[in-house]
């Protein structure tokens, strides 16, 4: 593996978050949509195999291959330039603004949002026939979590809701950590290595994800689920979405930004010298 130390990386996290910014709509848009789509796909995969296997781990296990994925072939997650974008605008780059930002991510949610809603249409397709016969177990399993993330979050009231955007905030900060990660490495393996590990905490932790949810609920309702879009919205999408922008923004950006990029001098060596102990009191 090919070590990219933390200064360095941290440079690529703020020049990737720039060259974002001036992507033409086009590409934003197709890249959006195509990662939407893979991890969409991933996230049934997971599901698939924990239901055939009765062991949510080894789904957990084999989940971040969408990630890795859609990672190595450049398509973008909003999570991702939930946390990448804004430090380009940290950093005052030349043309990067507010509403540059905010554009970069309008377009990558209407573009994860789009992939999502094909593979889940797809999927709901698949397991119940062509809508020709109730969900087979997979599909009944994919509607018990969009009833269980909304609606079991809402049994609880302002707890449930406390809960939902802890866990949105702690996933973003596994899933942007496997980003940066990803950047540590100039081989594919070193890349693949290091982002598998925080994508399979996230998902094995049962933390909210927005683009994921932007698969299993809208595939839910397709399938049964017993929650609304109302639900979906109030209780799962919007909450997750502001918690994904704290926690890779906060835990993850930020945190690199401030003691890899924007490094503080060394303490003299003067400074860390040890004072000479205390004189002991005469007896």
């Amino acid at each position: 593996m090919s070590y990219v130390t933390p200064k360095d990386f941290a440079t690529k996290m703020i020049d990737a978050g720039e060259a974002k910014v001036f992507m033409s709509t086009r590409d934003t848009i197709i890249r959006a949509y195509m990662a939407g789509a893979i991890l969409a796909l991933a996230a049934a995969f997971a599901v698939t195999v924990t239901v055939n296997t009765g062991n949510p781990l080894i789904g957990a296990l084999l989940f971040p291959v969408g990630f890795c994925m859609l990672y190595l072939m450049g398509f973008d997650l909003l999570t991702g330039v939930f946390t990448l974008v804004p430090l380009a605008l940290l950093d005052k780059r030349r043309g990067v603004t507010v509403n540059g930002m905010l554009r970069n991510w309008g377009l990558v949610f209407t573009g994860n949002f789009l992939g999502a809603m094909t593979v889940a249409l797809f999927m709901a397709i698949i397991v119940t026939f062509g809508f020709s016969e109730a969900p087979n177990e997979v599909g009944q399993k994919i509607g018990h979590i969009g009833e269980g993330r909304t609606v079991g979050y809402a049994a609880h009231g302002a707890a449930g809701m406390l809960t939902l955007f802890v866990r949105a905030v702690m996933c973003n900060w596994m899933v942007s950590t496997g980003v940066v990660a990803a950047m540590m490495s100039t081989s594919v393996s070193g890349k693949v290595i290091a982002m598998w590990m925080p994508i399979m905490v996230f998902f094995y932790m049962g933390f909210e994800h927005s683009i994921v949810n932007m698969f299993l609920f809208p595939s839910g309702l397709m399938l049964g689920g017993e929650f609304t879009i109302a639900d979906y919205l109030i209780w799962n999408e919007i909450p997750t979405v502001i918690g994904n922008l704290v926690g890779g923004l906060t835990f993850v950006g930020a945190m690199i930004y401030a003691t890899h990029y924007k490094t503080l001098p060394e303490r003299s060596r003067a400074e860390s010298v040890d004072a000479p102990p205390a004189a002991m009191p005469a007896e």
